[in-house]
């Protein structure tokens, strides 16, 4: 549990080298599982929580793996930590 608390107060610090990879782990632990992205999908993203039913899309970043600012406000706003 240590582990998502350290990534939780990374997030609320909304640093600039915050990566997809830890997006994916955060969200995994508030319950989120990706969905299958289809043959158009791009570099869409949706994750799901089946027990909120809340439904979060994004772009993963790329060429980089590092997530902008106005991503890391939107998650805090939609997971309401902070």
């Amino acid at each position: 549990m240590a582990q998502l608390d350290k990534l939780r107060a990374r997030l609320c610090a909304k640093p600039k080298d915050f990566t997809w990879d830890e997006l994916v782990k955060l969200l995994a632990a508030f319950g989120f599982e990706a969905l299958g992205k289809g043959k158009t999908a791009g570099s869409r993203r949706q994750f799901f929580n089946p027990a909120t039913q809340v439904a979060i899309s994004m772009h993963k970043p790329h060429p980089g793996n590092i997530l902008k600012e106005y991503q890391l406000k939107e998650i805090i706003t939609l997971l309401g930590i902070c």
